[in-house]
């Protein structure tokens, strides 16, 4: 009897060790093995004056990325002006540079993908410092990095709804600050964020999911402009592919932190 007892006590431990190495993976959330960068594309205001509204938006849609369960080392900023700023391993904002970074991530975290680009719009593209970053050049970052997995691409810009035909595949969300053909508020000198980004930061402790984080922003968007006065209205866009929809459920955000908790 001894030695078959023993046999099955080693078993029953083996088991446990290994639930509990499993254990881990299993709470580390639905994002654990996504990539994201943020980025900040311009350090100017409308006014053509010095501005922190993109910065900071970048830094805080990071934080708050995190908070939801996105893994810090596999989260990648950039800026305009790296070196003023003392985030770790902030990068230079440039278009081949992201798409390294991009590339870099995507090649280790092969479950899902998230952009977000802080900055100035045009009818043509998202401002990344001296460039217009494309429409169809972006969807081609995306399809060499991202390429299938679930994608979600947000970005805060004047026009950016001209993004959305470009990157409307089905395994991908869209949320964007405007219309292909509207300006979007918030990036004056005073400002501290874009109002599409400080809505984006208000909304997502309270949101479930990307769709309604989505939803959330829109309405949040809608009454800020409508508070100051902005005509006319930006009318953020959202497209969700339809691979991606009945999936997107399943990457939920954890539960508002408490107050007083």
């Amino acid at each position: 009897m001894g030695r078959p007892g023993l046999s099955r006590l080693l078993t029953l431990i083996l088991a446990a060790t290994t639930l509990a190495w499993s254990a881990p993976a299993a709470a580390s959330g639905p994002f654990a093995n996504w990539a994201a960068v943020v980025v900040a594309g311009d350090w100017h205001a409308h006014s053509g004056g010095p501005s922190e509204a993109f910065d900071n938006a970048r830094r805080d849609v990071a934080g708050e990325l995190e908070r939801i369960g996105f893994p810090r080392e596999n989260l990648r900023q950039f800026s305009v002006r790296p070196e003023r700023y003392k985030t770790p391993g902030l990068a230079k904002s440039d278009p081949r540079t992201i798409y390294e970074g991009l590339t870099e991530l995507t090649a280790k975290q092969p479950d899902g993908c998230l952009v977000y680009f802080s900055s100035h719009g045009a009818p043509t593209g998202v401002v990344v410092d001296q460039t217009i970053l494309p429409p169809a050049i972006l969807g081609a970052m995306l399809d060499r990095t991202c390429g299938a997995r679930p994608t979600v691409v947000v970005i805060s810009a004047c026009f950016s709804g001209v993004f959305i035909p470009s990157l409307a595949t089905p395994n991908r969300m869209v949320l964007t600050a405007a219309r292909p053909d509207r300006t979007s508020f918030g990036c004056g000198e005073a400002d501290k964020y874009p109002y599409f980004d400080d809505c984006f930061l208000q909304s997502t402790p309270l949101a479930k999911d990307f769709p309604g984080l989505a939803a959330a922003v829109r309405t949040c968007v809608a009454q800020r402009e409508q508070k100051e006065g902005m005509k006319p209205p930006s009318e953020p866009q959202v497209y969700i592919g339809p691979e991606l929809r009945p999936m997107l459920p399943l990457y939920a955000f954890p539960a508002p932190p408490t107050k007083g908790g």
